[in-house]
């Protein structure tokens, strides 16, 4: 065999790479030539040339592959700074695959075959070339690990407490209401916890409900549920609509309820996608002592494990609202229905709303109770159809369940039993000032929520909007839009949050804060309604469909987290190849920043669907004057499909999705994440942050990443965080403590409320989408958390209930 036959093997692996090289690269330049087409950038298709050209020199082993992959390092590496900066995250997509392919390229059996192809010893300047360019790269990942992420802030919110915290504001020994008390700010006094012990959370105690997944269920199952803690018991209900008593030092269930919901079949009730429970409400005693009957600890009632015999009296009463929309009292001590209110214990909420599909009506989340009256909001279907459900807000009697009052907003003077078809509803929990009489609306759009085009005078005024009502008789008594002529479904999702609010020239002031979907934290006086954070209207992107108008501003507060307006460098993936389909993606879709109108080519919206903030809400810690909140970046993509097209995409089931059939209207709608081929968002993280705000200064004082990607996206193994999305509300405490559940990741954290430190972490059996609470029994402090999965994201389900409490000391 002669010497030639002998190298003849040794050439194999030049070949394999420049064979990756040559189609790595034409994949690139066709791409690039795109991406040109559409008015993205030309780095893409000078890079695959030239990365076409280096697989074409491998192949016939010329050692000037070596040095021309190390120039096409280089180049990418100033091209990557030049575009982005130093941020670790951004530069996944640029750098890490072409530098770990450089390295490839320096190892001996690469290397060697080329030299001896040109009979020499060394490479020349190819090798060096390529060496440097490797070190390059690997020293700036190294050094983007200690730069900072932008959009994060480091700051201290100073502690004030220059006002004591009105019992109004703040939980204590009970959590009595699902936002702690009813002005909604997730706030409790209890201090045993606090920022030098928190790291001693321990588990006291953990069940499972059984309330887990059926066959009936859709994917949407979701476990939303606040506990309460009041009357010596935690009330917990479930995302099946059953109520369980726990004791709340040991968690042993001392009775259930189970509603026997009037089960469907998900498949062929699409209304019935989501099966939640956020919370339920309670009343203190309001009726008079019976045979003696005195306020005792409640008791266990083992055999009591379906639906008890009704209660002929209910000194004390939980109101469940239900998946099948019913309004259940039920006796707090005991577990019975309350003989006396409504029929046999329970109002049918859908009396009034029909025609009505199977889960296209029905009240998420808890009533309010307030002034003897249990009032009541609901959820109707977004995009269905034209003639849906109306979103009515109506306010019975607490004791008899007899209608009082009710708000119709597409119809607030009309007669008293007619409720208005695809009125805008009220989904998220309200707030009540008890002291001044006032109930306070985070009042949704009117359907279908992406086609604007038959709706009614009514329908455009109270659209997305906060509106205040008086508690006695339902009459408004101020109003303020936060989305005009809503076409994205931006109306506020979150409870409104109650406190005082120290301002320069009046003092502290009475305030209604109210989050919303784009990232506005509005803020007005919540007796006048006048504005104490300035709000100005800004001009909005308008040319929707035929048939559609769009407003021509959208208001704006002074103190919000609307995220940067995006553009093609902030497209994102794990390779370049995967961030090139997101940036030719995102070029062709219209984005014309916040507020861009729904296209029938497809619109970028951005907030997208799930907003910088839902029904989660914020916390406010009235005494610091400090609000927490856990806000999510990302983009969405809506399509506005014909009627025709979109009957017959129903039908075969094609796409990802099929259109939502907004039947009536002349289009359906799909509405999708904006993420790339490989199931990742295609914009840069951070995806999901937690900040503090300073409201005496009305600033954001520090803001940074929240949560790691290993449980959600395994390809990303970096330890700094990347900022995943939550769903699911923070709460605060006097302890200086701040926690939140809702992250994708499975994880309870507990934050420094001043700083926004990570103090204590804890992963959980499922995902935990609700907003946990505090609250003390037996002279300790409990954190309770519960995790039952949400479907919609594909997190792990479950059924449990999770107290902690601090670890005694040895």
């Amino acid at each position: 065999m002669n010497d030639t036959d002998q190298r003849l093997p040794s050439r194999f692996l030049p070949v394999c790479i420049g064979l990756v090289l040559l189609l790595a690269g034409l994949a690139l330049l066709a791409g690039g030539i795109k991406l040109v087409m559409v008015g993205g950038s030309a780095y893409y298709a000078i890079a695959g040339a030239a990365l076409a050209l280096d697989g074409v020199l491998f192949i016939a082993a010329r050692s000037s592959a070596l040095g021309l992959y190390g120039l096409i390092l280089m180049a990418s590496t100033v091209w990557s700074v030049y575009e982005i900066g130093f941020f670790g995250w951004a530069l996944v997509p640029r750098l890490p695959l072409w530098a770990v392919i450089g390295a490839i390229l320096l190892l001996p059996w690469i290397r060697r075959p080329l030299a001896a192809r040109r009979r020499r010893a060394g490479n020349g300047l190819a090798t060096p070339t390529l060496a440097v360019a490797v070190l390059a790269v690997f020293g700036l990942a190294v050094g983007s690990q200690f730069t900072p992420d932008p959009g994060s802030l480091t700051g201290r919110i100073p502690a004030h407490r220059d006002h004591p915290v009105k019992p109004a504001y703040a939980a204590g020994v009970d959590w009595p209401s699902y936002g702690g008390t009813d002005a909604g700010t997730h706030y409790s006094r209890l201090d045993q916890i606090n920022t030098k012990n928190v790291g001693r959370l321990k588990v006291a105690w953990k069940i499972r409900t059984g309330d887990r997944p059926g066959a009936h269920d859709a994917a949407g199952r979701t476990d939303e549920n606040t506990p309460l803690k009041v009357n010596h018991t935690l009330y917990v209900c479930t995302p099946h609509s059953k109520l369980l008593a726990l004791d709340p030092e040991t968690g042993r269930i001392r009775w259930r309820y189970n509603t026997q919901l009037r089960q469907q079949s998900a498949k062929n009730s699409p209304g019935r996608a989501r099966m939640t429970c956020r919370g339920v409400a309670y009343q203190a005693a309001s009726e008079p002592k019976q045979d003696g009957a005195a306020d005792v600890k409640p008791v266990a009632d083992k055999n009591n494990t379906q639906n008890a015999p009704v209660a002929q009296t209910c000194p004390r009463r939980i109101f469940l609202p239900t998946a099948d929309a019913r309004l259940i009292a039920i006796n707090a001590d005991t577990g019975q229905r309350c003989a006396n209110f409504g029929q046999d214990g329970q109002i049918d909420l859908a009396r009034h709303q029909r025609p009505l599909k199977p889960g296209g009506y029905y009240s998420t989340s808890p009533p309010v109770v307030a002034d003897g009256l249990v009032i009541v909001g609901g959820r109707v279907i977004d995009n269905g159809s034209t003639d849906e459900p109306s979103g009515v807000v109506r306010a019975y009697d607490a004791r008899t369940g007899k209608q009082v009052w009710r708000w119709d907003a597409g119809n607030p003077t009309g007669p008293s039993q007619r409720d208005t078809r695809n009125a805008p509803n009220v989904r998220a929990p309200m707030s009540a000032d008890l002291k001044r009489g006032l109930l306070y609306l985070p009042v949704g759009n009117a359907r279908p929520g992406q086609f604007g085009g038959q709706r009614s005078a009514a329908d455009k005024k109270y659209s997305a909007s906060l509106v205040a009502l008086h508690v006695k008789t339902g009459q408004v008594a101020w109003h303020r839009q936060l989305t005009h002529h809503d076409l994205w479904n931006m109306g506020p999702p979150a409870q409104p949050v109650l406190t005082d609010m120290a301002t320069r020239h009046q003092g502290m002031q009475p305030v209604v804060i109210q989050p919303t979907k784009q990232g506005q934290l509005y803020v007005f006086n919540r007796v006048t309604g006048k504005p104490v954070v300035p709000i100005h209207e800004r001009p909005a992107p308008q040319d929707a469909v035929a048939g559609v108008h769009t407003a021509p501003t959208q208001p704006h507060s002074a103190l919000n987290f609307l995220p940067p307006r995006l553009t093609g460098a902030d497209m994102w993936g794990v390779t370049p190849f995967d961030q090139l389909a997101c940036r030719i993606r995102f070029h062709a879709l219209r984005y014309d920043g916040p507020f861009t109108p729904p296209s029938r080519k497809g619109s970028i919206s951005y907030p997208g669907n799930a907003g910088v903030m839902n029904w989660g809400g914020v916390a406010v810690d009235p005494a610091d004057q400090s609000l927490f909140i856990a806000p999510t970046d990302l983009a969405f993509v809506r399509r506005l499909v014909p009627r025709e097209p979109a009957k017959r995409q129903e039908k075969t089931g094609s796409g990802t999705e099929g259109p939502q059939p907004n039947t009536g209207a002349p289009y359906a709608v799909k509405t999708q994440p904006f993420i790339s081929p490989l199931g990742l968002p295609c914009q840069a993280p951070s995806w999901g942050d937690v900040a503090g705000i300073d409201l005496q200064k009305r600033r954001i004082a520090w803001r940074h990443a929240s949560g790691a990607a290993r449980d959600r996206t395994p390809v990303l193994p970096r330890p700094r965080p990347v900022g995943v999305p939550a769903l699911g509300g923070p709460i605060a405490t006097a302890g200086g403590v701040a926690f939140e559940t809702g992250t994708l990741d499975g994880y309870v954290r507990a934050y420094a409320m001043a700083t926004g430190r990570q103090l204590w972490q804890a992963q959980l059996p499922a995902g935990g989408h609700a907003t946990p609470m505090t609250y003390e029994a037996g002279g300790r402090q409990y954190l309770l958390v519960t995790a039952g999965g949400h479907g919609t994201f594909g997190v792990t389900a479950g059924d449990y209930v999770i107290a902690y409490r601090l670890a005694t000391k040895n």
